[in-house]
């Protein structure tokens, strides 16, 4: 949501809650603002109309920030599959030769941790159903715990992966989605091992003290 939506944001919660008996203090209104200020506005809208409607027991409480997070983004199960799904189409459409930028952060994080984007593109028909198994896993995995982890800013493809290497210039982009939201990700990303490694010297002492250990655990 954008700073002009604060307003009839503010009104909308006020109506919502006057349907449940309910009063919306200020500091109330901006903790839900705070906690949906990322979500589209018509998002949050059909969000809470979907809940007033809702037959289910849960619709007769004031929605929490959560409710309104789920509702308009779907379980994690709908999320997954959703996502998924753009990711199927852009290797279908457009494969692993082009850099990708999708607008959807979770999907750069679960594709690096898979192996990358080029190496999608090396996997065969008969593969394609257990890669999607394990993409929807992992996806569900960072959905579940509402968590948006550090991510590579952009999928490398083939090309620029050559072109890297050689000094070349390299080709520009293709934004997978909302064009908006892509540009976030591109923004937000980071060009950072998202994994470190430190190289430990270890002292003789250390080495000595370690395998002495290891001795009379199996003397035992």
């Amino acid at each position: 949501m954008k700073q002009e939506h604060f307003d009839e944001f503010c009104e909308l919660l006020d109506t919502v809650a006057e349907q449940y008996s309910k009063a919306m203090t200020p500091s109330l209104k901006m903790l839900y603002w705070q906690g949906l200020h990322d979500i589209d506005f018509e998002a949050v809208r059909e969000a809470l109309f979907r809940h007033i409607r809702n037959a289910d027991p849960a619709g007769k409480f004031m929605p929490k920030i959560s409710d309104i997070i789920q509702m308009s983004q779907g379980s994690a199960s709908d999320s997954a599959m959703s996502a998924w799904a753009k990711v199927d189409k852009a290797i279908r459409h457009k494969g692993t030769y082009v850099d990708v930028v999708f607008d959807d952060p979770v999907i750069h994080r679960v594709i690096h941790d898979m192996g990358g984007w080029i190496s999608f593109g090396q996997k065969n028909e008969d593969e394609w159903p257990f890669v999607a198994r394990e993409f929807e896993n992992r996806y569900r995995g960072f959905k579940q715990r509402s968590e948006v982890p550090d991510y590579p800013t952009q999928l490398i493809g083939l090309t620029n992966a050559y072109n890297s290497s050689r000094g070349f210039k390299l080709d520009p982009c293709v934004l997978v989605g909302d064009v908006d939201k892509c540009r976030k990700v591109l923004a937000c990303g980071t060009n950072k091992p998202l994994i470190g490694f430190t190289q430990v010297e270890i002292k003789n002492d250390d080495f000595f003290f370690f395998n002495d250990k290891i001795k009379k655990i199996k003397s035992v």
